[in-house]
């Protein structure tokens, strides 16, 4: 714990030099989703120096850390107290940050049960683009006075400002989990995940690759195992959801580009221009794609959904339609007027 230290006045310094020359900033952490969004042209602000978890209460389930600490020291805290992260936010790299994480506002297998990155941010501290260091939301989920700045800071590649601190809610970790393989077709997998969202099953991971569905059981031993009862198929070892969510099963590698589409879970079998993998029982689709950008972002339209590319060949997201671009503009202005904050990041025109 000896690297623990508060930077946040030298932070606060370089983003006032920065407001008073003019100069952008790139903000970075461990890099690790260095593949996402666009490419920004700044001064590099690195957070890494500004580290620690500052108070943590298994008791309470809260956590509270600076922006720079990283992801597998709060995993690793949180895992000696029998609690977790619920939303299993992806690394995709030794060196993530949990500042970095709430910037990319990324959640893995478990998400569609229990929810995003966003729902577990309770509180941030955040240095504005009018230079000053500010406290949003609480270390309790009873703030709801006001629009929520802390839950806004997910997923806004740190377009909107600099996290400097992040409180966090965490929960218990399962008592029991095992991993289910049930060899069968993409569309009866589908309709099985259907069928089952109406029954009490413990089910808190579903993909499938092509070939089987593969699920994960989670909660009291007794649900488990009578889940397992009903459900046959053969066990699997668990870590096969840890190295789906740091894309490190062989689906991910390969030349062609990697999308991902995130669509209503009941959209059913989609007919996409290559490989795909479906997660989040049927709510996000991974794609290995040669084909064009915009036939990509069309696809993902026509079902209601959304794409984005993840590195090279996969261009990132789809053009806001212009209601949603005014929004994002107006937000900008108010929280980062000079636009000194990782122009470009998240789209062209912010």
């Amino acid at each position: 714990m000896s690297m623990d230290r508060d930077m946040s006045q030298a932070l606060l310094e370089q983003v006032n030099q920065a407001l008073q020359q003019n100069t952008p900033l790139r903000i970075q952490g461990g890099n690790s989703k260095a593949l996402l969004g666009g490419p920004v042209a700044g001064e590099l602000l690195d957070t890494r120096s500004h580290r620690g978890i500052l108070s943590y209460d298994p008791t309470e389930l809260v956590l509270t850390a600076r922006a720079g600490t990283p992801l597998q020291d709060i995993e690793a805290a949180l895992h000696e107290a029998g609690q977790m992260l619920p939303c299993e936010p992806p690394h995709l790299g030794s060196a993530a940050t949990v500042g970095g994480m709430v910037a990319a506002g990324l959640s893995g297998p478990r998400r569609p049960w229990a929810g995003s990155v966003r729902d577990y941010v309770l509180g941030t501290r955040v240095i504005t683009g009018h230079g000053k260091l500010l406290r949003f939301g609480g270390e309790v989920m009873k703030n709801v006075a006001g629009y929520d700045l802390s839950r806004l800071m997910a997923g806004s590649f740190g377009c909107l400002g600099l996290l400097t601190e992040v409180s966090l809610k965490v929960l218990p970790r399962p008592r029991q989990c095992l991993s289910l393989c049930l060899p069968m077709a993409r569309h009866q997998a589908l309709q099985a995940l259907t069928d089952w969202g109406q029954q009490p099953l413990p089910i808190s991971a579903a993909c499938h690759d092509g070939e089987a569905l593969y699920l994960r059981l989670e909660g009291g031993e007794g649900s488990v195992q009578s889940a397992r009862q009903r459900l046959g198929g053969e066990v699997l070892d668990n870590r096969f959801w840890s190295d789906l969510r740091e894309q490190r099963l062989p689906f991910f590698s390969g030349p062609a580009a990697l999308w991902r589409l995130s669509v209503p879970s009941a959209s059913g079998e989609l007919d996409l221009p290559g490989q795909q993998w479906v997660d989040w029982g049927g709510a996000q689709r991974w794609l290995k794609s040669d084909a064009p950008a915009q036939a990509i972002h069309a696809l993902a339209a026509s079902v209601g959904g959304h794409a984005s590319g993840y590195g090279a060949g996969a261009e990132g997201s789809a053009p806001l339609p212009a209601t949603l671009l005014r929004y994002h503009r107006a937000l900008k202005q108010q929280l980062d007027p000079q636009g000194v904050f990782n122009p470009g990041r998240l789209y062209p025109q912010l």
